[in-house]
């Protein structure tokens, strides 16, 4: 029994609920008988990666579903071996090169010079050309992208990349430029209760229109995450209930416990304990952005008018800093304790001004 998030994911452009007219240009690129590099940019839970594998469909039909699992080994400079874990079709190969970390230059520049020079498409392919999809481009250090863009270079004739980001600040303009940006804005919340009432109309379910937009408010927008929090809710409970509780995830409930002990006490000992905790969320997968800007949610919520624009300034300096190291616990702990003595100093000038 598969989730709804991927028993309903569509698998054509003309049926994707919104974004029509971003749909249609998108048939019509694919349609012309060749496409550009594209750089496929938007929040996470827009449908971004849904939108990609139509795009797929179009160019080379059905059989790009037909998916296997694939690893592939790279060999760095220094003679250290990597091992990736590839999903690829006949005509596509998707990867994730930042997760190869430091070495993901060596990664991006093995795998387009082997699908370009070796991977055979099908006799009945009507395309000359392979399409490499990469994913999260924008956590790929700079060496990683500048490889990608002399690489993208040298292999424009057979070989043709998708490129999928959060955000394009990110990504070198040298990239930028040779891709088609293509921007998929999150769904609105009315979109998202749209979305929800068919797809439980489809389960046999009669969905309250105020719990399908307060399950939209609280995804902030995220299908996926409003998809998840719906199902959730009808394991939960059924029939559903216009003012039943909505599922909280144990990370987030973890990371406000984690706020609330900084926000109680402000000491050595309390550092070591909520490095442990933050150590616990990243080796959970929990991306160090989205701890940050979760801890940061919470401690403001303590804090006046003046301190929560020195919390929140220097909560973007970390978060900046993040993106420029290879060890997220060092920025994170760093910024929990530059709170704490901002925090501790706040408190003992509030208890001298009252006496």
């Amino acid at each position: 029994m598969s989730l709804w998030v991927d028993k309903y994911r569509p698998t054509s452009l003309s049926r994707l609920d919104y974004h029509k007219e971003l749909s249609s240009h998108l048939k019509k690129l694919a349609h012309s008988g060749d496409i550009p590099h594209l750089l496929f940019c938007g929040p996470s839970g827009a449908g971004k990666k849904t939108r990609i594998m139509c795009v797929l469909r179009e160019l080379y039909g059905g059989g790009v579903e037909k998916l296997r699992m694939e690893h592939m080994e790279f060999t760095t400079p220094s003679k250290k071996k990597i091992e990736m874990c590839t999903v690829a079709s006949n005509y596509h190969i998707e990867i994730n090169p930042s997760d190869a970390g430091i070495h993901d230059c060596v990664v991006v520049q093995e795998l387009l010079k082997e699908v370009a020079q070796s991977h055979t498409l099908d006799a009945t392919g009507q395309k000359d050309f392979k399409v490499v999809l990469l994913t999260e481009v924008d956590r790929l250090t700079k060496n990683a992208q500048h490889a990608l863009r002399r690489t993208m270079e040298k292999y424009v004739s057979t070989c043709r990349l998708i490129l999928c980001c959060n955000s394009t600040s990110k990504v070198i303009p040298a990239i930028r430029s040779r891709c088609l940006i293509i921007r998929v804005a999150a769904p609105t919340v009315d979109e998202i209760g749209q979305i929800l009432h068919q797809i439980c109309k489809k389960e046999g379910l009669s969905l309250p229109s105020e719990l399908g937009k307060k399950i939209a408010e609280h995804s902030k927008r995220n299908l996926r995450k409003a998809l998840l929090i719906c199902e959730a809710c009808r394991v939960q409970q059924y029939p559903f209930n216009p003012d039943q509780d909505l599922p909280i995830s144990d990370w987030e409930t973890f990371l406000k416990d984690t706020a609330t002990q900084i926000i109680e006490e402000q000491s050595p000992q309390r550092l070591l304990q909520v490095r442990g905790r933050l150590y616990e969320l990243l080796i959970h997968c929990i991306p160090p952005e989205v701890i940050i800007k979760g801890l940061l949610a919470e401690l403001v919520l303590n804090c006046d008018g003046q301190l929560k624009a020195e919390v929140t300034q220097m909560a973007a300096y970390y978060e900046h800093r993040l993106q420029l190291g290879t060890k997220a616990i060092f920025h994170l702990e760093a910024f929990v304790a530059k709170f704490m003595a901002i925090y501790k100093r706040f408190l003992e000038e509030g208890i001298a001004d009252m006496f």
